[in-house]
Order: C-alpha cells, then sequence, then structure tokens
C-alpha cells in the first residue's frame, strides 16, 4: 500500500488522490500524520505565561501561547504582567505576522483585548465561537449589545449589525481617550459550528472565509482569530485561509508543514483529528466546486459563459455544473426513520426520504409507533435557518400529519406548486375543505373563500386546534404556472409569487413557509432555490445559484432535480435583474 510523506506538498491535481488514501481504513494515514506533527515546546519556551502574574489571564492550564511570538502589550506603570495576553502572531502565506491567534476574551481581560485592538492597529476580528456552547461559557461578550461600552480607555460602539445564516457581522467604531479620531473594527461571528464536533459540511466555513477575505484588504493586518481557547477552531481557520492562498499561487497545499510551523508560536493550534481532517475536506471541496459567486453586473457575462459548450468536453457550463451537483452522493445512512417499516407507506417516493438530521418531527401520539414522522424537510434561507418545510404532496393516508404539521410548527403559509392531477396520475390529494369545514385528527380547518390571482390562487383557511383554544389564518398559494412537462417559459409568475408569500409571512410573524410540489424535490426545491438566491442578489449584489442548490440538496435529496429547473433558477435571476432598468440601480 502506498505510504504518504506527509513532508511532500501535495499538488491540488492529486488532492483528491491524497485525501482518499489518507481516509482509508478509518482514516489511518489521517491519524498517523495528525499524531506525527510537533508536541509542545518546554516551559522554557513560555515564561510570560508561566509568571504569577499572569496565570489568571489565561482560560486555559494547557494551552500556551510561547514567548518567540506572543502579542507584547505597552506595559502599565506598576503593573507588573500588563504587557501579557494570552495571543501570539501567526504568519500567513505572504504576509508576516498577517494574524493574531487568541483566546475568547475573559472578564478581565477584555479590557487588554480592546487595548490590543488599538495597539496592534487591528481593524478585523474573526470569531468562530458561540459565547455560549452546551451550557458552557466559551467567551466573554467583549462587545455592547448596542451604543457605547467603555473597556479601560478604550470606547466602542456598536454601528450596524449584518445577520445571515450561519453568520453576523458587526461594525464597533473605536476610539481610544485622548487620542483624536476613530477607528472601524469589523467583527465576522462565525455561527456555523455546532456545540460539539465539526459542521457537517465545509461549505459554511468556505463561505464565511470568503465573506472575511472579499471585506478585508492587506491594510486591514493582523486579523484577530478566535474561538475559546484560540488554537482549535482559530487554527482551523487559519490554515484554511493560508492553505487556499497558496492553492492560488502554487497550485499545491502543505497542511502538515503549515501547522507545524503554527505549533511554533502557539501549542495545540488544529487542536484535533476532526479538524485536521476537516481542513483537507474544505480545500478538496473548494478544489473540485471552485468559486461559483458572480456579481450582479457580471451575470449576463457568467450567462453567456454557462451556455456555451466547452471545447473538447461537448457539454455547456450548466451542464458541467449540474452534473457536480448529481454527482453529489445521497446520504442513505441519514434516511433511516423514512425507510423504518411504519413509515414507509406514508412516502410518495421512496427516493426522496427525509434525512433524519433535517427532518420535521411531529409530537408523538400515545400508543402509535413512529406517529412523529412524516416526509418533510426543514430548510434553511438565507438569512436564518429552517425558513422552510419541504414536504411531499400529501396522501390520502398522510393529510392529517400534515395539517398536525402546520398546526404544531406554527406555519401560516403553504405554497403549492403542482396540482391534484398531471398527466392523468395522482400527485396530491385535495388536503382541504373546498367550502365549510373538515376535522382532521384533532385540526380543524375551515375554508374562508379563494381569490385568484394571474397564475395562482390564493385560499384563505382558518385553523383550530380540538386541544387549544385559539384560532389562527393559514394562507396556502397554489401556483398553476408550472406545466405538466418542463418549467414555465418564463419566471415572472414565480418571481410574483416569492414576491407574495414573503409579503404575507411579514404579517403573519415567522413560522415556517410550508412549500409541496408532489415529491416535494424538483419545483419545491426550484421556489426555495429562487427565493434563497434572489435575497442575496437583493441584500449584496451577488449571485451563487450552484452554491445554494448544493446546500438545499445536503438538507433534503434531489432538491432542484432536472437540469430545466436549474437552468430555470438562473434564468429567475436575470429576469428579476432585467426588471431594473439598470443592474447596478436595482437594490
Amino acid at each position: 500500500m502506498q505510504i504518504p510523506n506527509f513532508d511532500e506538498p501535495i499538488s491540488i491535481r492529486n488532492l483528491e488522490a491524497e485525501f482518499d488514501l489518507r481516509a482509508a481504513n478509518g482514516n489511518q494515514f489521517f491519524s498517523e500524520e495528525f499524531s506525527a506533527l510537533p508536541a509542545k515546546l518546554g516551559r522554557e519556551h513560555a515564561e510570560a505565561y508561566y509568571s504569577d502574574f499572569n496565570t489568571g489571564k489565561n482560560r486555559f492550564k494547557n494551552i500556551i501561547a510561547y514567548d518567540n511570538a506572543r502579542v507584547q502589550l505597552t506595559p502599565i506603570a506598576d503593573n507588573p504582567g500588563s504587557d501579557y495576553i494570552h495571543a501570539s502572531y501567526i504568519d500567513g502565506y505572504s504576509v508576516p505576522r498577517k494574524f493574531i491567534a487568541t483566546q475568547g476574551p475573559l472578564p478581565n481581560t477584555v479590557d487588554d483585548f480592546w487595548r490590543m485592538m488599538w495597539e496592534t492597529g487591528s481593524k478585523v476580528i474573526v470569531m468562530v465561537t458561540n459565547l455560549k456552547e452546551n451550557n458552557k461559557q466559551k467567551c466573554t461578550q467583549y462587545w455592547p449589545d448596542s451604543g457605547k461600552q467603555t473597556y479601560g480607555n478604550i470606547d466602542v460602539t456598536l454601528a450596524d449589525t449584518i445577520p445571515t445564516v450561519d453568520q453576523v457581522t458587526r461594525i464597533f467604531l473605536v476610539t481610544k481617550e485622548g487620542v483624536p479620531g476613530r477607528r472601524q473594527v469589523t467583527q465576522f461571528h462565525f455561527l456555523g459550528w455546532p456545540d460539539y464536533g465539526l459542521p457537517r459540511s465545509p461549505m459554511g466555513l468556505l463561505k464565511f472565509h470568503r465573506t472575511v477575505v472579499t471585506k478585508t484588504t492587506t491594510k486591514d493586518t493582523p486579523i484577530v482569530v478566535h474561538c475559546s481557547a484560540g488554537v482549535g477552531r482559530t487554527g482551523t481557520f487559519i490554515t484554511v485561509d493560508t492553505m487556499l492562498e497558496m492553492m492560488q499561487a502554487e497550485e499545491k497545499v502543505d497542511v502538515f508543514g503549515f501547522v507545524s510551523r503554527m505549533r511554533q508560536n502557539r501549542s495545540n493550534m488544529v487542536q484535533t483529528e476532526a479538524q485536521y481532517v476537516f481542513i483537507y475536506r474544505a480545500l478538496l471541496e473548494q478544489h473540485l466546486y471552485g468559486d461559483t459567486e458572480v456579481e450582479v453586473a457580471n451575470i449576463q457575462h457568467y450567462m453567456h459563459k454557462l451556455r456555451t459548450e466547452k471545447p473538447g468536453v461537448d457539454k455547456t457550463g450548466f451542464e458541467i455544473e449540474f452534473e457536480k451537483l448529481t454527482r453529489l452522493p445521497v446520504d442513505r445512512s441519514n434516511m433511516r426513520c423514512g425507510n423504518l417499516p411504519n413509515n414507509m407507506n406514508k412516502n410518495r417516493v421512496l427516493q426522496i426520504l427525509p434525512y433524519d438530521t433535517r427532518r420535521v418531527f411531529l409530537q408523538h401520539k400515545r400508543g402509535v409507533t413512529d406517529s412523529d414522522y412524516i416526509n418533510a424537510s426543514f430548510i434553511d434561507g438565507y438569512r436564518e435557518k429552517d425558513v422552510y418545510i419541504a414536504t411531499q404532496g400529501p396522501l390520502d393516508r398522510t393529510v392529517e400529519d400534515f395539517w398536525r404539521m402546520v398546526w404544531e410548527w406554527n406555519s401560516c403559509s403553504i405554497v403549492m406548486i403542482t396540482e391534484l392531477k398531471e398527466k392523468g396520475r395522482n400527485k396530491c390529494t385535495l388536503y382541504w375543505p373546498e367550502t365549510g369545514q373538515k376535522t382532521f385528527g384533532e385540526v380543524v380547518v375551515s375554508a374562508q373563500g379563494v381569490d385568484s390571482f394571474g397564475d395562482y390562487d390564493l385560499r384563505t383557511f382558518t385553523v383550530t386546534h380540538a386541544k387549544q383554544d385559539k384560532a389562527r389564518t393559514v394562507q396556502q398559494f397554489h401556483f398553476h404556472g408550472w406545466p405538466e412537462v418542463g418549467i414555465p417559459d418564463n419566471a415572472a409568475g414565480m418571481i410574483e409569487l416569492i414576491g407574495q408569500v414573503q409579503k404575507q409571512q411579514q404579517q403573519s410573524g415567522n413560522g415556517p413557509i410550508t412549500v409541496h410540489c408532489s415529491s416535494g424535490a424538483g419545483r419545491t426545491g426550484t421556489f426555495c432555490a429562487i427565493s434563497t438566491v434572489l435575497e442575496r442578489v437583493k441584500a449584496e449584489g451577488i449571485c451563487d445559484v450552484f452554491q445554494v442548490v448544493k446546500a438545499l440538496r445536503q438538507q433534503r435529496p434531489h432538491m432542484v432535480q432536472t437540469l430545466d429547473q436549474y437552468q430555470f433558477c438562473y434564468q429567475a435571476v436575470v429576469e428579476y435583474l432585467d426588471s431594473f432598468d439598470n443592474y447596478a440601480n436595482f437594490r
């Protein structure tokens, strides 16, 4: 068996093969490579860390900031140890001391943290932890929730907060007593790291990294990166950044060499084997799928490239992108629940089952086995998690479950993108009363009328529950603009529908939007994809259909099922932008 040479940089042409080689036999060579990284240096390399004046400023007893790279603050008179903070300089790919790796501030080190920001001239903070995880304090909140707060002799004002699904960007204005002028500091806070383990996919971290890279310049260095201890996730982020730069400059990566060098400055950088493997996964993801973000001003040019056949491949850019999506494996081991004997007949299409980690749970009915199952998945939006419930068109035997779901999860908008019958086949059962009221288990649904608008009918229902004394209004948007074969001729109807659903959501509060076609994947996925892509287009002027659909497919199999549907997502963006006179002015 071939044995990898850990000291040798890897050409990106061989990255996939080298990854597979290390991952074989239960990550055997990954384990060996991680174990071969340098261990801790001796006590003599960390006098400041071990000094009696400083031990109370260290969050952990076993994470060491070595003297050779520690950030030295200006000493304060008659305050021994006041030049110390648990923070270490780390070189980037081409910029020396590009990063400061530091622990999440403690209550007694918050002032020191802002002194460090001021004295090093850093304008960027990358935060890869939550303040609390698993009910344990991981980091003290070192910024104001609103207005101004003073830390030592430094004032910090929160000027803006920009949330998206996995990250929050905060803008601070910072001034120092007695010093003219103010500085702007941007904090990029990644929320996509679970309390335990690692993100399921590196996509979120790569997207977060892209945000940081596009909004910073070399003038903003050093970039302060922290998690809780300032070594595990911090080391992971810094390694990914540096290796992506190396990939671009040299078409190779050297994870082992780089992590080894970081560990000469700060112990335990990249703390676990799982984080080490995750770095390789992120680099491979970037290599295989690249950067598919496009600014709206360039969308026509990008679309032209996608329509054109690539020489020697006889495939258009669209076909190449969509093939990459269809090659993503469906995670069958994560569909245990939908495959249970009691649940098989609740599924309309056996290939399209919810992933266990994303499925919508119903409240268990006493004495009924597996009564918590419905073929439905939570789907993230642009700004928030679980914005949509993607589900199949109800079967006769699952109508009661459907209304239980709508009630229990407080969904006030239903989007239906199928007819009851198409091409002579049943696609969805009639799950609502056309007049009067109908009882489904303990949920009572009363028809309040129907209005027709262009491509869709809007039905209004009052929904009550036998055991709860409250009524809700639920609106169903039944879209008729999808032909039995193929896709709509244009996206105007779909864009209008999305706008109306969002309007209704603003009025009804923020329960999830229930979206279904027949199987809950093709047209349903297309609706969720276009909604999410357009939200980002409006907010940032950036379109990334590929990554949105890729993320959808990791939340529910076969979302956006055909090449036609995939192209339709792009078409919707172009039509949306065409409705403005000038792309640059559309926002």
